[in-house]
């Protein structure tokens, strides 16, 4: 049977592969609602407190290389089902977690997991609907359920830290597991690259050490820039990233095909996803620091608070798939960018004593609405003219850009932060000086949203059918084997 045979289970396969996005982009932020509360009975000092993000986001992008060629290799339902149920017991680890280490090892394991879910999800949404309005239609919902993803975990994380426990954030991911491996099971076909395939390990090696050491050295950034180790660290990951790519143009059979990346579409799609992920994992936590701690919020209100961005990003979601099709992505993925820009340029001008309602939420609206217009188009144009035997792969890089773009912005905003702390001189309070630190993170998020639209100018160009096929010559649309 082939994939050109449409299955009529195909959009039940849709909610369960949207609700595997929702939980590995979710777990970026669900516990940072939870991290004051989990930080107080853990002990854990403010660096380990980073090091719970970090080493999720971490593990998730580096690895996702790897774990996307595996999906492709060994199959992608195979795949899928070995990381949903992986991700449920680092879930369950770390849910009962007594000390620092090994919250952050749990953290990590469920983001090499992840590693194995997340593009193996992009990559059975991609076979399933492999052209036509139909994709379209996929990819907007796989989007905007990535998008709102985030946003949601502050929400749920408030939620099950006020009511139950703080550990909850990671242990609600084993209702999820259970509902993933069933709907895995019995509503998605196995789909794999064909051919003798090799795994290209010296690539694998090379590009996750030099993604780690990348993340590691903008972490010790908090330090100082000059220090010896943040220099060390941020030139040896440059050097080894260099050295993937002549791994890559010289194996037969590399990591990453390069051509997935140097087509420029794909290529503006991959360097505006970085962008967003910094601005989603690592600018909301500032956000909901503030929430907490500034404007002393509980969990629960904390979460809340950050709802209309969600709402928003759902609201314009069908907006922005009608646009989508009436003026193609071009557009959508210059203006969204300047849209989230200016909410969290606006956001920047919060003070210790404002009111959520006059500084944060007009943010948080005009940041959905944007973010909502670069959702939509993102993962279509992403694996736009992607060979089937490139899936994996390229729904990876996908995947990859935003959890590492997540790690060097938070880690970038917290050098931002600590050294705007430390040098606040404006008279205030404690709380005057976190809120300064707070805002140069927003600031520095809004200049980033502002390049993610240069780039998309530069880099997305082309007809509304060359960006989006729809017929069944389109280059992404041959069908695979189902097995």
């Amino acid at each position: 049977m082939s994939i050109s045979s449409p299955s009529p289970k195909r959009w039940w396969a849709l909610v369960v592969l949207a609700l595997t996005q929702l939980v590995v982009v979710l777990d970026g932020t669900i516990v940072n609602i939870a991290l004051p509360q989990a930080q107080q009975e853990l002990g854990l000092s403010d660096v380990e407190r980073q090091w719970v993000v970090t080493a999720y986001a971490l593990a998730f992008g580096a690895l996702l290389l790897l774990g996307g060629r595996v999906a492709d290799y060994w199959g992608r339902k195979r795949t899928f089902l070995v990381g949903m149920l992986g991700f449920g017991v680092a879930s369950a680890f770390g849910g009962v977690a007594q000390n620092g280490t090994e919250l952050i090892i749990a953290r990590g394991l469920q983001g090499v997991f992840a590693a194995l879910l997340a593009p193996a999800a992009l990559a059975l949404l991609t076979v399933t609907f492999p052209s036509g309005r139909e994709r379209n239609t996929a990819f907007a919902v796989f989007g905007t359920v990535a998008g709102a993803g985030a946003a949601v975990g502050l929400v749920l994380g408030g939620v099950l830290t006020e009511f139950a426990d703080w550990r909850w954030c990671l242990l609600v991911n084993v209702f999820f597991v259970i509902v993933g491996l069933i709907g895995g099971i019995f509503l998605v076909k196995e789909s794999k690259a064909e051919g003798n395939n090799r795994y290209d390990l010296l690539g694998a090696l090379t590009v996750t050490l030099g993604l780690g050491s990348l993340v590691y050295g903008f972490s010790l950034a908090e330090h100082g820039w000059a220090q010896i180790e943040t220099i060390g660290f941020l030139a040896l990951g440059a050097g080894l990233l260099v050295l993937f790519v002549v791994i890559e143009r010289r194996v037969a059979q590399p990591l990453l095909p390069l051509r997935i990346v140097t087509n420029p579409v794909r290529g503006g799609a991959f360097l505006v996803q970085a962008i967003v992920g910094s601005v989603l994992i690592g600018s909301m936590l500032y956000v909901a620091f503030h929430l907490q701690i500034v404007l002393g919020m509980d969990p629960l209100p904390a979460g809340l608070a950050t709802l209309p961005m969600t709402l928003m990003i759902m609201v314009m979601a069908p907006v922005a798939t009608k646009l989508l099709s009436a003026i193609g992505p071009r557009p959508l993925m210059i203006v969204g960018p300047l849209i989230a820009a200016a909410g969290l340029a606006y956001l920047s001008l919060i003070t210790a004593d404002g009111s959520y309602f006059v500084q944060v939420m007009p943010a948080l609206i005009v940041v959905g609405i944007g973010m909502a217009m670069i959702f939509v188009p993102l993962q279509n144009l992403a694996l736009t003219g992607v060979a089937p035997h490139d899936a994996g792969a390229a729904s990876a890089t996908l995947n990859s850009a935003l959890q590492i773009g997540g790690s060097i912005g938070l880690s970038v905003f917290t050098a931002l932060y600590a050294s705007t702390v430390a040098g606040y001189d404006g008279g205030g309070s404690e709380l005057d000086a976190f809120t300064s630190g707070y805002a140069a993170a927003f600031v520095a998020a809004a200049i980033g949203m502002v390049l993610a639209s240069i780039i998309a100018a530069v880099f997305i160009r082309g007809s509304k059918s060359d960006l989006l096929p729809q017929g069944a010559d389109a280059e992404a649309s041959p069908a695979l084997p189902v097995h």
